[in-house]
C-alpha cells in the first residue's frame, strides 16, 4: 500500500481497535474505577451529558448504561443554553460528563467550565488527558485509544464505549461486574474485523444508494446513530437513524421495496423489542439487512452475523460498530471517494 491509497489512515486505524480495546482493559480500567469510585462516593442525584458528533453518540450509550444499570436519571446537554443564551443553572449533585475526542471544541470547555461554576461534579472523558477539556474538568478519564489522524472517529469511539462502561460498573461497587462481561471483547473484535471481504461484498448493494435507513432499540440505538454518522460523513449518502419506535411514528411511510434499511439487532431486550419493527419492514418489503444475531440474519435473509452468543447485551454495541465502520468505508471506495478526507470537515470541530 501507498501513502496515496484512499483510506489507508481509516483503515490503519479500525484495524487498531482490538489492541485499544486491550489497553482500556489493562492500564485504563484502574484509573476508570477509582474515578467512578470517588464520584459515587458523592451520590449524584442525575447525570447530565455533554458531547458533539460521534462522541455524543457515545454519550447517548452512556444515557443507556446509567438509566439501566444504575438507576440514574440522565439527559442529554443543550449547550447553547449556557454557551449563547448564558442561562444560570443549579447544578448542585449533578453529574456532567463531557465526552470528547479531542477536548478541544470551546462549547464543550465552556459549558464543562459553566456547570462546574454552578455546583457540579464535572467529568472529562477524552483521548487527550492535557485537553483544555480536561484542565476544566474536575475529574478525567482517558480513553487510551492513542493518535486518530483519520477525519471519521474509529478507534477512539469503540476506546470510550469501552471506557464508560467501565466508569459505569465501577460506579455500581460491590454489584459491578470489574470488567468480565468485557474481557473477551478484543479477540472478538479481531474476529469480526477479520471479515473484511464479507463487507465489502454487502458494500456493493449501497454503491449508488441515494438514502439509507437505519434502525434499533434499547442499547443499539447509539449504534444505528454513529453508523448513519459515518456513512453520511464518508459516503456523503444521506442516512437516516431513527429508533425503531420513532420510525413506526411516521418516518415508516418513506420505506418501500427499494429503500436500503440497516437493522441492528441486539441480542436482548433491545433485539425483542425491535421485532415488531422488523416485521413491519418485512410487510413493506423493504431492502432488510441485519446485523446481529445469525439467526436474525437468517430471517432477513442478509446481513452480517456478530459473534453475540454469551456477551452481555450492554457490550454488545461495542462490537455492532465495527462491521458498520467498515461498511461506510467500503462503500465510499466503490463509489470512487476517500474516507481520510471528508469534504469540508476537520479533525477537531470548533463549535461555540
Amino acid at each position: 500500500m501507498t501513502a496515496a491509497q484512499p483510506g489507508l489512515i481509516m483503515a490503519g486505524e479500525m484495524a487498531e481497535q482490538p489492541e485499544a480495546l486491550r489497553r482500556v482493559l489493562a492500564h485504563g480500567a484502574p484509573e476508570i474505577r477509582r474515578v467512578a469510585e470517588a464520584i459515587a462516593a458523592r451520590a449524584p442525584r442525575f447525570v447530565l451529558l455533554t458531547a458533539r458528533g460521534t462522541s455524543d453518540n457515545a454519550a447517548l450509550y452512556a444515557k443507556y448504561l446509567l438509566e439501566i444499570r444504575l438507576g440514574l436519571p440522565c439527559g442529554l446537554t443543550s449547550m447553547s443554553t449556557t454557551t449563547a443564551y448564558e442561562a444560570k443553572q443549579n447544578l448542585t449533585d449533578v453529574l456532567v460528563i463531557t465526552v470528547s475526542q479531542s477536548g478541544g471544541s470551546p462549547d464543550l470547555v465552556a459549558s464543562t467550565r459553566a456547570a462546574r461554576e454552578a455546583g457540579a461534579i464535572t467529568l472529562a472523558v477524552t483521548n487527550n488527558p492535557d485537553s483544555p477539556l480536561a484542565g476544566v474538568s474536575e475529574y478525567h478519564i482517558d480513553v487510551q485509544a492513542g493518535p486518530e489522524k483519520a477525519l471519521p472517529a474509529t478507534k477512539t469511539y469503540t476506546a470510550s464505549l469501552l471506557a464508560l462502561y467501565l466508569f459505569v460498573e465501577g460506579m455500581r461497587g460491590g454489584q459491578g461486574d470489574q470488567g468480565a462481561a468485557a474481557a473477551a471483547l478484543p479477540e472478538l473484535a479481531e474476529q469480526i474485523l477479520a471479515r473484511q471481504d464479507e463487507v465489502k461484498a454487502l458494500a456493493q448493494r449501497y454503491r449508488f444508494a441515494e438514502r439509507m435507513v437505519l434502525t434499533s432499540r434499547g442499547f443499539g440505538y447509539p449504534t444505528a446513530k454513529e453508523a448513519a454518522l459515518k456513512l453520511m460523513e464518508t459516503s456523503y449518502i444521506p442516512a437516516l437513524s431513527y429508533s425503531g419506535a420513532d420510525l413506526l411514528h411516521g418516518p415508516l411511510a418513506m420505506v418501500d421495496n427499494v429503500s436500503p434499511v440497516i437493522a441492528i439487532v441486539t441480542d436482548g431486550r433491545g433485539g425483542e423489542a425491535l421485532q415488531p419493527v422488523l416485521d413491519r419492514l418485512r410487510d413493506r418489503g423493504a431492502d432488510l439487512v441485519v446485523v446481529g444475531p445469525q439467526a436474525q440474519v437468517d430471517a432477513a435473509a442478509g446481513g452480517f452475523a456478530l459473534p453475540t452468543a454469551g456477551v452481555a447485551e450492554e457490550v454488545q454495541p461495542i462490537l455492532e460498530i465495527l462491521p458498520l465502520q467498515l461498511l461506510a468505508y467500503e462503500v465510499t471506495i466503490a463509489r470512487g471517494q476517500d474516507p481520510d478526507a471528508p469534504r469540508s470537515l476537520a479533525k477537531v470541530t470548533e463549535t461555540r
